[in-house]
C-alpha cells in the first residue's frame, strides 16, 4: 500500500518517516491512520564458476549471519544503481550481467520494497569499503550449500528465503530457481 498523497508527515527519523491521514469509515467517522515510509532496500544473490558469493556479515545489533550483499537505496539512485555500489562496497565485485530476481513489498503499514537481484559472473575489483558499523567476510558456497543455508534459516533476508522454503523439494522449481542464477 502506498501512502495517500494527501498524508501528513509527522515524525522524520534516520531510517523511518511517520506519516499520519483521516481515513473514513464505514459509517460516515474519521479515524487517524498511520504508515511508516523508509528508503527501499536492495540484495544482490552474486555469482561466478557456478557458485554464489555471499558473506558472513556481523553488524552492532546483530549478531554473524550469512548474508548476501546490499543496502538501503539512496537518494536518486535506481534500485540497480544502488545494487552495483552494495556489490562494489561490501565485496570489492562487480559485474556486467544484472537480472532483477523479485520485487517484495513490506507488510502493509509500511511503505517499503526490497529489490533483489542476480549479479552474474562477478569479478574482483577492488577492496571492500565497509561502513563502520559492518564486518564482512566473504564465502563462496555450491548451489546446494546455499539452499543448505536458507533451509537452516541462517540466511538474513527473510523474503527470499521464504520464497526458497516454499518450493523445498520442488525440484522442477529449484531447478529454475538454479538456472536463473547460473
Amino acid at each position: 500500500m502506498k501512502i495517500p498523497k494527501t498524508a501528513k508527515r509527522v515524525f522524520k527519523g534516520i531510517i523511518f518517516d511517520v506519516y499520519q491521514w483521516p481515513q473514513k469509515q464505514f459509517d460516515g467517522t474519521y479515524k487517524t491512520f498511520e504508515m511508516l515510509k523508509r528508503p527501499n532496500t536492495i540484495e544482490v544473490i552474486a555469482t561466478k564458476n557456478n557458485r554464489i558469493i555471499m558473506a558472513i556479515q556481523e553488524q552492532p545489533t546483530k549478531s554473524s549471519c550469512y548474508t548476501l550483499f546490499g543496502g538501503r537505496q539512496e537518494n536518486k539512485e535506481t534500485p540497480l544503481e544502488t545494487a552495483k555500489r552494495e556489490l562494489l562496497e561490501e565485496s570489492g565485485l562487480i559485474s556486467k550481467n544484472w537480472n532483477l530476481f523479485k520485487v517484495y513489498e513490506s507488510e502493509h503499514k509500511i511503505e517499503h520494497q526490497m529489490y533483489v537481484f542476480i549479479a552474474k559472473n562477478c569479478q574482483k575489483v577492488a577492496e571492500q569499503k565497509l561502513d563502520s558499523g559492518e564486518k564482512i567476510k566473504l564465502i563462496t558456497v555450491e548451489f546446494e550449500k546455499f539452499l543448505d543455508i536458507v533451509y537452516s534459516d541462517k540466511l538474513w533476508c527473510g523474503p527470499l528465503a521464504y520464497d526458497l522454503f516454499k518450493i523445498k523439494g520442488d525440484t522442477k522449481k529449484i531447478n529454475a530457481f538454479k538456472q536463473k542464477l547460473f
